[in-house]
């Protein structure tokens, strides 16, 4: 995933997908997933949010902050990409 010139490096699937599936069975009420690349780490790393309104925050941002950048967020639920 995240394969192009769009992007710093590549994401492996079944490291996704674990996210997606820790995500769903968290007992808080997560309903989405962001994508956020770390560029001190050098590695994407997941964020979980309950509302549309938090994902739209991050959103706006696209950077957050002078080391973490928004790539993409997805429906826990459904797994599709929502931005």
């Amino acid at each position: 995933m995240f394969d192009g010139a769009d992007f710093p490096k590549s994401l492996d699937e079944e490291l996704f997908n674990t996210w997606l599936e820790n995500g769903r069975e968290s007992s808080l009420s997560y309903h989405y997933m962001l994508i956020i690349w770390d560029e001190f780490e050098a590695h994407y790393q997941p964020v979980y949010v309950e509302s549309r309104d938090e994902l739209n925050d991050y959103a706006k941002q696209k950077v957050l902050n002078s080391r973490e950048s928004f790539v993409a967020a997805y429906d826990l639920y459904s797994e599709s990409r929502v931005v």
